[in-house]
């Protein structure tokens, strides 16, 4: 390689790692982070439905976007590429996998920092089977890396004293209460009252709420209801296209972690944040 391919290459990658400087020190660094994944329902089903007044309640006190997608059908690979950065090629609802490989939690781990996936109607921590009464592995994406079981809690599990969070928390409501099999005033109802606290409390203690949805019902093109709640959000509507990938891009760049597969092709949500965050 001459010198000048070499001086090419080496410019190239210094404005890759300013670009990232740049994107980190731009974003907020919440002190927690609580995802919430609501199943199966497209945007006009969510928005404006008098069978959903506190999801529009949230969307009307954080940041509601208007233009944000599912990456593909059916459930299981869009939870995939929310925690990995990719469907690993999976283009069903499968199970049991045993998946190898990046991701968000032991990325966070790694660095640090914590992370638990939260599934109501889990039995017992790390469990491995593919269903529990209303329990589905399929929406589980912690469920399938071995070393993530430690942190493949039940929701019973999610602390009451939420100084007590770690960083970044999947919260799973079971088929009955994530609008799967559930009606959307259910899954609303259930936000309601295991969420709302939360929700209350992360605008006075530098956290953030996203609720969002794995898939539409196949009828919106995959456009979903996505709101962001929190100390630092300026309330308000985005048009901004986001996707699974890009929700990872962005808690990535938050906490200064490696991206992770198809979020790389992903920018960070922009245009949102009422200020930059604590840093660590």
């Amino acid at each position: 390689m001459s010198e000048f391919v070499k001086s090419l290459f080496a410019l190239a990658l210094l404005g890759v790692a300013q670009s990232a400087i740049a994107a980190e020190a731009s974003l907020p660094r919440p002190d927690h982070i609580v995802i919430v994944v609501e199943e199966n329902r497209g945007y006009s089903k969510i928005i404006a439905n008098p069978d959903a007044p506190y999801i529009n309640a949230l969307a009307q006190r954080g940041v509601l976007f208007t233009q944000s997608y599912g990456v593909t059908h059916p459930s299981q690979p869009n939870y995939l590429a929310l925690l990995s950065g990719t469907t690993r090629g999976i283009s069903s609802n499968a199970c049991p996998l045993e998946l190898k490989g990046e991701n968000l939690g032991g990325a966070l781990i790694e660095k640090g920092l914590s992370f638990v996936s939260y599934s109501e109607s889990l039995p017992e921590a790390g469990y491995e089977g593919c269903r529990y009464g209303a329990y589905m592995r399929k929406h589980n994406p912690a469920a399938n890396w071995k070393e993530l079981a430690a942190f493949n809690q039940p929701f019973t599990a999610f602390p009451q004293d939420y100084s007590q969070l770690p960083t970044v928390s999947f919260v799973v409501p079971d088929q009955r209460n994530d609008m799967h099999d559930g009606s959307i005033e259910q899954g609303d109802a259930w936000l309601a009252q295991n969420i709302e606290r939360y929700a209350q409390w992360a605008m006075t203690h530098n956290s953030l709420l996203i609720v969002t949805f794995d898939e539409d019902d196949g009828r919106e093109g995959n456009r979903i209801a996505t709101m962001f709640v929190g100390e630092m959000m300026k309330p308000g509507r985005s048009a901004q296209r986001i996707n699974h990938y890009t929700l990872l891009r962005t808690l990535s760049e938050m906490y200064g972690l490696a991206v992770l597969g198809e979020s790389k092709d992903q920018q960070s949500i922009t245009g949102v944040w009422k200020k930059a965050g604590k840093k660590r």
